[in-house]
């Protein structure tokens, strides 16, 4: 199984071209900064990414193009891609690429302006017919409930 699950932030704007022909097929490439797990001996000191390549094509490729910019934080699924060419030089060189199936946003626009913080700011809760207030964050990372909306929820 070639399955690939990412999160991280576009290091630059999606650069997206379109396919020549009858019905142009959009290609959007960008790349994923992708943080790595801290190692204990690491002290927090330095901070590590890793630089993802990423490719979109057809309607991710539009989405992408329409609503991606630098900063922004995206959870990815996909799959790797290995591929090989013969530069100007007569090299051989080797590609790693991840083929983007879907992409979606992973903080709310507010988090993602602000881009310093990556709590969880509220955004995404759509009340459930009852009119009160979309709960807000509560600075602490998790969403403030709000009283009676026990009687709501499909769980107990």
């Amino acid at each position: 199984m070639n399955k690939v699950i990412l999160m991280g932030r576009l290091t630059r704007d999606p650069e997206v071209r379109y396919s020549q022909g009858e019905s142009p097929l959009a290609i959007a490439r960008y790349t994923l900064a992708v943080d790595r797990r801290q190692s204990r001996n690491n002290n927090g000191e330095e901070q590590t990414a890793d630089f993802i390549n990423c490719v979109a094509f057809g309607r991710t490729g539009e989405f992408a193009e329409r609503y991606l910019r630098k900063g922004t934080k995206i959870a990815v699924t996909g799959r790797i891609q290995t591929g090989s060419y013969t530069n100007k030089d007569g090299v051989k060189v080797y590609t790693t690429e991840v083929v983007v199936e879907d992409h979606e946003f992973a903080e709310s626009k507010n988090a993602s302006a602000n881009n310093g913080d990556n709590g969880y700011n509220g955004g995404g809760y759509m009340g459930g017919g009852n009119n009160a207030p979309a709960p807000s964050g509560a600075g602490d990372g998790f969403m403030n409930i709000p009283d009676g909306i026990d009687e709501e929820l499909p769980f107990n």
